[in-house]
């Protein structure tokens, strides 16, 4: 079913006639598409859901391009990311376009999924700015924390869920849970991660959040551990380069004070949440899906 969304998607981009976009679209790399296989799940593969599953990944992958011009990434999934290799003008505007499509063809769907779609990127828009804001400083609020990834990840796959069910004529809400839930945890695994994995795996240094001074939620419980002094050590280091020294002394931190475990904890604690509710309503794969975003290797 996958397959047809990427041929949908190339579909989508071949009718944009413009031999640029298309080769830079096809330098993008893909990724796991766990917002086109929720789509997909939940509602099956009509000519319908595999549009809707195809412009929710054209909406992410645009948001990914702005993001890494916002980030200064120059790497995406191991590879060199589009402003890497072609600039900030370039990433930008291939990003719009994508964005610009992927609304278009929503109009042709269904009124309801797209005011869905529609305000979840703009929630997405609104989290790309708290987390700009957010990184000016070392923040000790975890509620602004939250709330932020909620717009900036969870947002997107929340409304991948609920347009799904939309389509499939379920009941909205224990799906929209789901996603909200699976979205929050996604974010809260991939911000351990940054911790927990070596570079070679992550695919961009270690604690490179930090260094680009986002405040994760590890961080966030990590402070309140902390002594007067080391929390005035920690909050010197925060959107700094970091020696080896730095980093070991962190991650030592984090040991002590069971602070992985504690982050984990709360992620698995809305997985659990999300996989009940697709155990009530027999969907036994969103129910797997949901175990594997917890599962990931640390």
């Amino acid at each position: 079913m996958l397959s047809a969304v990427e041929r949908k998607i190339e579909q989508y981009i071949i009718e944009l006639d413009d031999r640029d976009v298309v080769r830079l679209y096809r330098k993008l790399p893909h990724g796991k598409r766990l917002r086109a296989k929720l789509i997909l799940k939940i509602a099956g593969n009509s000519l319908r859901v595999t549009k809707t599953a195809a412009t929710v990944e054209m909406i992410h992958a645009a948001s990914l391009l702005h993001d890494d011009v916002i980030d200064d990434a120059y790497t995406r999934r191991n590879q060199p990311s589009i402003n890497a290799l072609y600039g900030n003008k370039t990433a930008i505007m291939l990003g719009d376009i994508l964005y610009s499509k992927g609304f278009y063809e929503l109009n042709d769907i269904d009124k309801n999924v797209s005011k869905v779609i529609s305000n979840a990127v703009t929630q997405l828009s609104l989290g790309e700015l708290n987390d700009v804001t957010l990184s000016e400083s070392f923040n000790i609020d975890k509620s602004l924390y939250m709330k932020m990834i909620y717009q900036k990840t969870a947002s997107l796959i929340e409304a991948s869920s609920e347009a799904a069910a939309i389509l499939a004529g379920k009941r909205v809400e224990p799906y929209r849970i789901y996603g909200r839930n699976l979205g929050l945890a996604f974010q809260m695994i991939d911000d351990l991660l940054d911790i927990t994995s070596d570079s070679k795996t992550l695919g961009k240094p270690a604690l490179h959040d930090f260094v680009e001074g986002k405040t994760t939620l590890p961080y966030i419980y990590l402070y309140e551990k902390l002594s007067a002094d080391d929390r005035s050590r920690l909050v010197s280091l925060h959107a700094k380069r970091l020696s080896t020294k730095d980093q070991e002394w962190i991650k030592s931190q984090m040991h002590k004070y069971h602070i992985v475990e504690q982050s984990y904890g709360e992620a698995k604690q809305l997985i659990d949440e999300a996989i009940e509710l697709m155990q009530e309503a027999g969907e036994p794969a969103l129910s797997g899906i949901a175990k594997d975003m917890i599962d990931r290797s640390f």
